[in-house]
């Protein structure tokens, strides 16, 4: 990460796991209100951004003094460490994978990382598994992790032969850490590292170990629509997503101070850019969509535009991300299952099933219509995959938009020939079975909950039985509150197939 431009800087604040306390976000807000910033950003790793101008930098700095908030000035020496909490409950419910266990981690940290380290419930795939360099994945066994090393500044990894055992996460990242970077020529930014010899260089310390009963086994990927209010169990959790990456700082102090009232401890960040609140009561809601109206806020974007991710405080890139979600847009693309992310400089770490990345003998041009780009897809398109393939070397920003819809009809062509099922694994490993007529029932095109008549919707107070051609008008979606037009006619059969 490096400074702006000469007369503004960036400034990092750190949220590790991704979950800030209300009252200590409010007081990164206080500060940079008074030093007169108006907007934050949030980062790919769930970390904060401020952009200063210089005159203001001397300003922020006092202030972040007085209220002892650590931070860095254009640079990453310190990566946010990445963590799946935000899904829990919401998106995934682990085995024995809870907010205490991921708290107990960040807590026995007693140095900072200069490793990006992520934290990853095994079954979730709201939060990319291989984008850190230490990567922790749950495993089956309670309080043991799979450990993925992709080795720094380079695309190799290392499968660690052991499990770990939780409370051995922080000294083990420590550790490998500590080894790693004094010995930078065999295992950072190497064409060609062994991860065995790390492994023996440290393998003789006293740490909890376990082997593995089988291997990692990541599940299919699926983005949920993280956007708006959303039931689970009896309450509720609201996304917010910024097209322009940019949150006033006016709307977060607002959202602290309902958070604060309401006794909602936490709120969370996500590697998508987004905030997610959990826990508001049903009475709470009203307070909730106050604030949304107040700052007019709208949680209503496409899902073709939620999955996209771009480098931070890229400009360029934001820029021709939301030129092609207009173009997606405008010829009503399908992107389910897909991700897609924008890289404008190497080894950003980013993650996508889908990756458009800027060619390099274009970065020193000025004019738009000069730049080119490559199109890779992972071999399967799951975007936690390592294998990548180009599927076009040279493509130019006009047809840029064109070859990403040729790429999504392939996808939707190779899921939909019939040779899918013997090729592509099932969590339950499961045939799929057609029925010979189809089954009609009617799923939100936002987040997918289906209405099917034989069940009704029990929480809206919907019988069973009753058709979807009688629901009342101002019937909404029980999981996004979406309207009973945002509803499409599909077959059950089909449902979960592709």
């Amino acid at each position: 990460m490096s400074e702006l431009t000469d007369n503004k800087h960036t400034i990092k604040v750190n949220l590790p796991g991704g979950i800030v306390a209300a009252g200590d976000l409010l007081d990164i807000l206080s500060a940079a209100e008074k030093a007169g910033i108006d907007n934050v950003s949030l980062g790919n790793r769930q970390q904060l951004f401020l952009s200063v101008r210089s005159e203001q930098l001397e300003d922020l700095e006092h202030e972040f003094s007085i209220a002892d908030i650590d931070y860095e000035i254009g640079t990453d020496t310190y990566p946010n460490i990445v963590s799946s909490y935000v899904s829990e409950d919401i998106f995934s419910t682990s085995n024995w994978l809870r907010e205490g266990v991921y708290k107990d981690i960040l807590d026995l940290f007693e140095d900072k990382p200069k490793l990006k380290i992520n934290l990853a419930d095994n079954n979730q795939t709201f939060i990319p598994f291989f984008t850190g360099n230490l990567n922790f994945i749950a495993s089956d066994t309670s309080n043991y992790w799979h450990l993925h090393i992709r080795f720094p500044k380079t695309n190799i990894f290392y499968t660690w032969p052991t499990l770990v055992y939780t409370e051995d996460i922080p000294s083990l990242s420590l550790t490998l850490e500590k080894v790693i970077l004094a010995n930078k020529a065999h295992f950072y930014d190497q064409p060609e590292i062994d991860g065995n010899l790390l492994f023996l260089e440290i393998a003789s310390d006293k740490k909890i170990t376990r082997n593995p009963e089988e291997k990692l086994v990541l599940p299919d990927f699926q983005l949920p629509y993280y956007e708006g209010f959303n039931r689970y169990d009896d309450k509720y959790w609201l996304g917010i997503y910024k097209r322009n990456e940019q949150y006033s700082v006016a709307f977060l102090k607002d959202v602290c101070a309902v958070c604060l009232q309401s006794r909602i401890g936490q709120i969370n960040t996500t590697p998508w850019k987004s905030l997610i609140i959990k826990g508001i009561s049903a009475d709470g809601r009203k307070q909730w969509n106050w604030i949304l109206a107040k700052h007019r806020i709208n949680v209503r974007h496409a899902s073709n535009e939620l999955n996209w991710q771009i480098e931070d405080q890229c400009d360029y890139a934001l820029k021709l991300k939301n030129h092609l979600v207009r173009q997606f847009d405008k010829d009503d693309i399908r992107t389910f299952k897909l991700c897609f992310a924008i890289k404008i400089n190497p080894k950003t770490g980013l993650f996508g099933s889908v990756i458009i990345r800027k060619k390099a003998d274009s970065l020193e041009k000025n004019r738009e219509q000069q730049d080119n780009f490559e199109i890779l897809h992972t071999r399967d398109f799951n975007p936690n995959s390592k294998d990548f393939i180009v599927y076009k070397a040279s493509v130019s920003l006009e047809e840029l938009p064109a070859s990403l819809v040729e790429l999504c009809d392939s996808f939707y062509e190779i899921q939909t020939n019939g040779n899918i099922f013997s090729a592509v694994e099932t969590n339950f490993n499961e045939e799929v079975k057609f029925t010979e007529a189809p089954v009609l029932v009617h799923q939100c095109k936002h987040c997918q909950t289906v209405y099917d008549e034989s069940f009704g919707d029990e929480l809206s107070g919907i019988a069973a039985g009753t058709p979807f051609t009688h629901l009342p008008d101002d019937y909404t979606c029980q999981m996004c509150e979406s309207p009973k037009e945002d509803f499409m006619t599909v077959d059950k059969n089909l449902l979960g197939v592709i």
